[in-house]
C-alpha cells in the first residue's frame, strides 16, 4: 500500500468513526434526559416510572446487511437518510401508564424533533408483540459542526419486555421458522402479560389512593425534600410563602 493509499485510507475510517461517534453522543445525550427525568419525578413524586434502559449502536456490518436488504447504494448519506435505528435505547417501565408519561415528557422537549410514533400497545403487531416506538432526532454538537441524529426510543413495560426478549430467543433458535403451535402459544403469552399490566396498575392506584389518605403524614412529608440521598427541612420563613402550614390544610 503506498502513501497515497495509505492517506485516503485513514480519511476514510475518520469518516467512518466520526459517523458513528456521531450517533454514539446521540445515545449519550439521550440517556442524559432520562437519568434527568427519572431523578425529577422521585424527588418531585417519591415515585421512578422507569425500572432500567438499555441501548445499543448497531455495528457497521449490521448497518450494510440492512441497507443492502433495502436495496439502496452503500454511501454514508444513503445510510443516514434510510438507516433510523443505528442508535437505539430501550425505557422499561412498571405501568402501562408511565409509558405515556415518559413519552409526553420526551415529546415536550424542544430540542427533540419526533419523526414519527408507532403505538404497538393500542395497536399490537398480530404476533402480539407490544411497545412504544419513537423516532427522534436529537441534536449533537462536534467540534466543528451541529448534526441532528436519530435515535429510536422503545417504551415498554416488564412484562412487555420478557415476552419481546422470550420471542426473539424463539425466533433465533428455530432461525425464525417457528412451528404455529409456539406463534399461538406467544400470542396467548402476550395476552397473559398485557391482563398482568392492567392489573398491576389497577393495585398501583389502590395503593397510591391509600397513602394519599392519609394527611397527617402527607403533610409531614411535604414540609421535606431530598436530593442526592440528603433530607433537608423546609423552614418555616419558607412555608408561611404560601400561606397555611400544610397541616392546617
Amino acid at each position: 500500500m503506498n502513501t497515497l493509499q495509505i492517506e485516503q485510507f485513514r480519511k476514510f475510517k475518520n469518516e467512518i468513526t466520526r459517523f458513528m461517534m456521531a450517533y454514539k453522543f446521540a445515545l449519550d445525550a439521550f440517556e442524559t434526559k432520562i437519568e434527568i427525568l427519572k431523578e425529577e419525578f422521585q424527588f418531585l413524586h417519591d415515585y421512578n416510572p422507569i425500572e432500567h434502559t438499555k441501548s445499543r449502536l448497531k455495528s457497521p456490518e449490521s448497518i450494510l446487511n440492512k441497507l443492502h436488504k433495502k436495496g439502496h447504494e452503500i454511501s454514508l448519506p444513503s445510510i443516514r437518510e434510510h438507516i433510523k435505528d443505528i442508535a437505539g435505547i430501550r425505557i422499561t417501565c412498571s405501568f402501562i401508564s408511565d409509558i405515556y408519561r415518559i413519552s409526553e415528557m420526551l415529546q415536550n422537549q424542544s430540542d427533540l424533533t419526533i419523526l414519527e410514533v408507532k403505538d404497538y400497545i393500542q395497536h399490537p403487531k398480530p404476533n402480539g408483540y407490544r411497545s412504544l416506538h419513537l423516532l427522534a432526532a436529537i441534536p449533537v454538537f462536534m467540534s466543528d459542526r451541529q448534526e441532528n441524529v436519530c435515535v429510536e426510543v422503545q417504551i415498554r413495560t416488564i412484562a412487555m419486555d420478557f415476552w419481546a426478549s422470550l420471542e426473539h430467543k424463539i425466533y433465533y433458535k428455530y432461525d425464525k421458522a417457528v412451528p404455529p403451535r409456539l406463534l399461538q402459544e406467544l400470542k396467548e403469552a402476550s395476552d397473559s402479560a398485557s391482563a398482568l399490566d392492567r392489573k398491576m396498575e389497577r393495585l398501583h392506584n389502590e395503593i397510591a389512593e391509600v397513602k394519599e389518605a392519609q394527611p397527617l403524614e402527607l403533610a409531614e412529608t411535604m414540609k421535606r425534600i431530598s436530593i442526592n440521598n440528603q433530607h433537608y427541612q423546609i423552614p418555616e420563613a419558607l412555608l408561611r410563602l404560601i400561606g397555611d402550614d400544610p397541616e392546617n390544610g
